[in-house]
């Protein structure tokens, strides 16, 4: 089965696939950061899609849709559009090159997100391994 992305069954299948991946388990051991993962208002997504995730020590505790931003004040927020995102998980973009050119916009403390580059990789890794299906492809 494929989820569309970006959807609340996504999220989901997004999760499993951090807490199943041993890779991220090990270079996230200590890692400590929630996120918001906003997907644009732009083309096929008419409203911004926004996402949370809570990682905490190579675990992912916590992913859900967001209907209110102000739900939570995570230390990361982090916006691309859907292609962006496409990109990332096919593996065409770097997530790091996208966050440093400005493809993804960042608030909170990029030296941090630097200071993890192995796990950020596996967190998409994670991403990538989740059949997935597109708003323009379905």
């Amino acid at each position: 089965m494929a989820y569309l992305f970006p959807s609340p069954e996504w999220v989901d299948a997004f999760k499993d696939a951090i807490n199943a991946n041993e890779a991220y388990k090990k270079s996230a051991a200590k890692w400590e950061g929630d996120f918001y993962f906003i997907v644009s208002a732009k083309g096929p997504i008419k409203e911004p899609f926004v996402m949370y995730l809570d990682l905490w020590h190579g675990e992912c505790r916590e992913a859900h849709v967001v209907e209110d931003m102000n739900e939570k004040k995570p230390e990361f927020v982090i916006e691309g559009t859907l292609d962006v995102y496409r990109q990332i998980f096919d593996k065409k973009l770097d997530p790091i090159r996208a966050l440093v050119s400005r493809k993804l916009k960042l608030k909170g403390n990029l030296g941090k997100i630097m200071r993890a580059v192995k796990a950020t990789l596996d967190l998409v890794n994670s991403a990538a391994s989740v059949p997935t299906v597109y708003p323009e492809d379905s």
